[in-house]
């Protein structure tokens, strides 16, 4: 998704001028930032290959980096794929190792780019599990492709999913499973947005993540 990468959560094109949005707090910054930086040297990635994987500018990953610019949703999904982890370790979120029970009472919102999302799933898994409230707006036509698998299941309101060269509407109790190469993107399709559980595989991949596109800043999953 696109952030705008579930699966749509949305990453800018290559070349393309980063998306816009609010500025993040100084706390926001002071996590996501050095922990950005950290896991894709960890990863063993360059700022350029990493950029590339995740359908970025070098730019515009340096700025992610150093703090001068706020990552969407859809961005940190494509971010935390590459580094084979999760959105809740890029922001420094803390969740029980291991527990096989996450309680409602324990799952806080965050937001980035828009996009509301709780955290679901245990930590340390092969798989991230998220709720996401997905908001009407304008949205590009921006296409991700990545290896992985992807599963959705809609909550309320309606979804617009484009799988290749075909677009479903999905209605509250509707899903879907799809490989993750697959051409994909949502959008909300219903007044108010729409809300939505999200699976996907975590690789590291040599892959590099494709963004497909006209070259103009869009969103999308």
């Amino acid at each position: 998704m696109t952030d705008t990468d579930p699966g749509g959560l949305p990453a800018t094109p290559p070349g393309a001028s980063p998306d816009s949005g609010p500025d993040p707090s100084p706390e926001e910054l002071a996590t996501v930032a050095p922990r950005l930086r950290d896991l894709r040297r960890r990863s063993g990635l360059t700022l350029e290959a990493a950029a590339r994987r995740v359908g970025l500018s070098p730019a515009h990953l340096s700025r992610l980096e150093t703090g001068r610019r706020q990552p969407s949703l859809p961005m940190l999904l494509a971010l935390a794929r590459t580094y084979g982890t999760t959105v809740s370790d890029l922001l420094g979120e803390t969740a029980p190792e291991r527990d096989p029970i996450l309680r409602a009472g324990r799952t806080e919102p965050s937001e980035a780019g828009g996009w509301t999302y709780w955290t679901v799933g245990g930590a340390g898994r092969a798989m991230q599990a998220l709720r996401v409230h997905v908001p009407q707006r304008v949205q590009g036509e921006l296409v991700r492709v990545h290896p992985g698998e992807e599963w959705l299941y809609v909550l309320t309101g309606r979804l617009r999913l484009t799988l290749g060269e075909a677009v479903h509407v999905l209605a509250p109790g509707d899903a879907a499973h799809f490989d993750s190469l697959t051409p994909h993107r949502i959008a909300a399709a219903s007044r108010g947005g729409t809300e939505l559980l999200f699976v996907h595989t975590l690789l590291q991949s040599g892959a590099a993540e494709l963004c497909l596109g006209d070259g103009t800043p869009r969103r999308g999953v």
